[in-house]
């Protein structure tokens, strides 16, 4: 009633000042319009008008999922480093030992934190090019692993690109990034210690690669609790790899133009109309760099979805694989402040971002970083790093190296081979020592038993394994036609038993005739 007594005031002004104006509107004279509901807009149309911004379950992709395809590729290059990890981490406990040596007893207590997968000495005896496995007399009964002499070449190369110049260099402008991307300019050191593999940083960085760079960052509180702190900030590296990129490709580009990521999509992937549309406006969005204060933006929006995305993306730039196990991303967002939108990316921009789960987790992999699976950038550690990967996945034998690919079963019978190899050529070689004794005595009576002995023979001599095959050849090489025959027929007299021949006529005859000088 209140609202009604109003709107006649507001009429009868509006008569008053407007009497001789013959444009005013008619339907203002009535007041129909007062009864009439309000107007209502569209909930992402208001969030534009307020906000200046929309997200993306407000936009025409609310009712269609982002198909996820699978990429082999990009499968590929997370499988092939599936074991890389735990088998360096097991290298560097024997490399600290003094003897350079280590009982498997120790390496299975310490089964955790090296993060061997399987058993710790199956785990060995897989990789039979870097461990080896003895005994060492009066100790124990308890085998010993030692690396090999090649595992330890490439470690020494390893421990040059540590210590060169540049690579150091390289490595402190990745943690001086790092800080300066951290809200806090600080870093948990246990944050880093998660993210030490990922960042190629050397084992003992905090005595010999902190220290070096004073005027960079440092170390507040103990090694183990501590932080580490930003000391300097630097212009020059405040730059994201894709401003740096833009910058050089010469399209004038500054601060909050829009920026697009570069994408790569799936052999596969379809993207719906409307979730094309709503991309096409995403990446026209204006860029904020990573390296700048975000505040305020609100969380749930588009513009705070791309910031997110290219701290994402530049924090993978600065991992020396370009990909990161997805609990240790989050674990970072979580200190950053933006873990939800880290998952909001990885969701909503699988073409920038892949999701891998080749290796019984998931692994964040910077699609546009690879090419047919392989690396693109050329990085000291990463080749040193394929150096151990060729390494494992070659198996020593009969002197000499056959490299096989990873996961196939060419490899896992070979490795099951060479990890039997000490124990099988003896007793290889003293069942073939046996069976051609064997081969040497009786004949047989008749051609197709022979011939039938010959084909169980060769059938028999390709179940042995390959070095008694090495060492005897094959059994045609050796044995003629008629000692085959008369072999297969002794093998058999000892497997089968003897069944009595027909006698013939002139026999029957011959033993009734001494029966009767007998009697």
């Amino acid at each position: 009633m209140g609202l009604k007594i109003g709107g006649c005031w507001v009429l009868l002004f509006l008569a008053l000042n407007f009497k001789n104006c013959k444009t005013l509107p008619k339907p203002l004279l009535t007041l129909s319009f007062l009864h009439s509901p309000p107007m209502k807009f569209p909930n992402h149309v208001i969030h534009r008008r307020h906000r200046g911004s929309r997200t993306f379950m407000d936009g025409a992709a609310a009712t269609t999922a982002v198909k996820f395809v699978r990429d082999r590729g990009l499968d590929h290059a997370v499988e092939r480093e599936k074991n890389l990890r735990p088998l360096l981490n097991v290298k560097n406990l024997i490399k600290s030992e003094p003897s350079k040596s280590l009982p498997i007893s120790i390496i299975s207590q310490n089964k955790d934190s090296l993060k061997i997968p399987s058993r710790p000495i199956e785990f060995i005896r897989k990789y039979p090019s870097v461990f080896h496995e003895f005994l060492p007399g009066g100790i124990g009964i308890h085998p010993h692993i030692k690396l090999t002499q090649e595992v330890l070449d490439i470690d020494a190369d390893e421990h040059l690109v540590y210590e060169s110049d540049s690579y150091r260099q390289l490595v402190a402008n990745r943690l001086l990034k790092l800080l300066m991307i951290s809200r806090m300019n600080k870093i948990p050191i246990n944050i880093l210690d998660k993210l030490k593999w990922d960042l190629g940083l050397p084992q003992n960085y905090l005595k010999t690669l902190v220290p070096d760079f004073p005027d960079c960052f440092r170390v507040v509180g103990s090694n183990e609790s501590g932080q580490l702190e930003l000391v300097c900030w630097s212009d020059e590296l405040a730059v994201s790899i894709l401003e740096k990129k833009a910058m050089e490709g010469g399209s004038g580009y500054s601060k909050g133009m829009p920026l697009a990521f570069p994408v790569k999509f799936s052999k596969g992937f379809e993207m719906d109309k409307k979730v094309k549309k709503w991309w096409d406006d995403w990446q026209k969005l204006p860029y904020v760099s990573p390296y700048e204060n975000a505040l305020h933006l609100s969380p749930k929006t588009d513009e705070s979805d791309k910031w997110a995305a290219a701290v994402l993306h530049e924090i993978l730039n600065l991992f020396v694989a370009k990909k990161a196990e997805r609990d240790d991303v989050l674990c970072i967002g979580e200190y950053l402040g933006i873990r939800s939108r880290f998952k909001r990316v990885l969701l909503h921009h699988p073409h920038i971002f892949y999701l891998s789960s080749k290796i019984g987790t998931y692994t964040v992999v910077l699609k546009e970083a690879y090419k047919r699976g392989l690396l693109i950038e050329n990085n000291p550690l990463m080749n040193v790093r394929n150096r151990y990967l060729h390494l494992m996945h070659t198996v020593k034998e009969h002197g000499k190296d056959i490299s096989m690919s990873p996961g196939t079963n060419q490899e896992k019978k070979a490795a099951s081979n060479a990890s039997k190899k000490e124990a099988g050529d003896d007793d290889s070689e003293e069942e073939n020592n046996g069976l051609s004794v064997s081969f040497s005595g009786s004949e047989t009576e008749n051609g197709d038993s022979g011939r039938r002995g010959s084909r169980e023979a060769v059938a028999l001599s390709r179940r042995t394994t390959t070095t008694s095959k090495r060492k005897n050849g094959d059994l045609k090489t050796h044995l003629g036609d008629g000692e085959g025959e008369r072999a297969m027929g002794r093998w058999h007299s000892r497997t089968k038993p003897k069944v009595p021949q027909p006698l013939n006529a002139s026999t029957n005859v011959h033993r009734r005739s001494q029966q009767r000088s007998s009697s």
